[in-house]
């Protein structure tokens, strides 16, 4: 399979929600496949608050192999072999796309003066690299969890350039819970001491903290039962309880496995701000308060998929959507799917949404 790894600055500054525009705005982007003579078969892939463009080839730091590779190739349900995958890392990240980390016009990093960005200025800087490379009407936008909020983040904002839109596990809104377990992952960052007010570029990086914010949202994307059926309470590595502080138990060290990795490939700062973007999203507040006038006059094809293991966006959430795609008139779909793997469903094994996405797509 043909990958190509591109970085484009966008030709203009683009404008925020916040207020100001971001100037020099590079977009980091990988795109899977050929594209067409018409350029009718591009496919835009969002990723979710921990992912990046790798989704179908080798993360460059880690060396694991990209987070949907078993979705996006030759002969898969986005087969390559037709249509031309585009994934760009979102702004405000870490993976080449402005961020925090990026320098500022003063030659040092932006740090804290980054502007808070939300999930429509992520869409807006997709669009300008469509724009760039000249990609008028995609066949498809496809996301899952924070993917799947720009994916309907686009079908509101921008309906002419998509005529598909698939949303995965996704919400038209952060809820207050979520809002709650965000703001508990921001907190264990600027409590590290090494945080130092977001100004520790060139220094120590508050890895402890970031650590902390990845396993309690960890614990978020996965279910009891997953988690009961991986790890019950076995203990790791030792035949009894240490009395002590130490990783006792296997969900313990599991959890502390991935918030050490975690921290080898993400920027804290990073995580402050793209989990900020998520906790203000409200399609329906953006759209006069009414989620149906988000897809007024839409032509797009709709497809939804809930998972009835996911209490991080539960199927709900999903139905809310459908319900005011259909006050509008859209043409939807809509699918909860049985696994036992809770959020991440949508990342993992499950055949049947093999067969949704692959039917869907057409």
């Amino acid at each position: 399979m043909s990958t190509t790894s591109q970085t484009l600055r966008l030709p203009s500054p683009l404008p925020l929600d916040g207020g100001g525009e971001l100037s020099r705005v590079e977009v980091a982007y990988e795109t899977y496949g050929a594209l067409n003579e018409d350029r009718s078969n591009a496919i835009l892939l969002c990723h979710a608050l921990t992912g990046d463009q790798y989704v179908a080839s080798p993360h460059p730091i880690t060396g694991k192999p990209g987070w949907w590779e078993r979705m996006v190739g030759p002969g898969k349900p986005i087969d390559t072999d037709r249509f031309h995958v585009i994934c760009p890392n979102v702004i405000g990240s870490c993976m080449g796309s402005t961020g925090p980390a990026s320098e500022a016009s003063d030659g040092q990093p932006y740090a804290m003066r980054f502007p808070v960005i939300t999930i429509r200025d992520m869409v807006r800087s997709a669009i300008g690299l469509l724009d760039a490379l000249g990609i008028e009407t995609l066949h498809a936008v496809v996301g899952g969890s924070m993917g799947g909020m720009q994916a309907l983040s686009l079908a509101a904002n921008w309906p002419e350039r998509a005529d598909r839109v698939l949303v995965i596990a996704s919400t038209s809104r952060h809820s207050a819970q979520n809002i709650g377990f965000h703001e508990l992952g921001r907190q264990a960052v600027m409590a590290d001491p090494r945080w130092n007010q977001g100004d520790y570029y060139g220094g120590e990086a508050p890895d402890s903290g970031l650590a902390v914010a990845r396993m309690a949202a960890h614990i978020t994307y996965l279910s009891e039962e997953a988690l009961t059926e991986k790890f019950g309470r076995n203990l790791q590595d030792r035949e009894a309880k240490t009395f002590g502080f130490d990783a006792d138990f296997q969900v313990e060290s599991y959890l502390r496995y991935q918030g050490s990795g975690f921290t080898q490939r993400f920027d804290a700062n990073s995580y402050l701000y793209i989990t900020r973007a998520m906790d203000y999203f409200d399609l329906a507040e953006e759209h006069g308060g009414k989620l149906v006038n988000a897809f007024a006059g839409t032509q797009a094809r709709f497809c939804l998929v809930s998972f009835d293991s996911d209490w991080l966006y539960p199927t709900a959430e999903s139905r809310h959507v459908v319900h005011a795609l259909n006050a509008a008139g859209a043409a939807v779909s809509f699918v909860e799917l049985s696994a036992p793997h809770g959020h991440d469903s949508f990342l993992l094994d499950v055949p049947a949404l093999d067969r949704v996405i692959g039917g869907f797509l057409g």
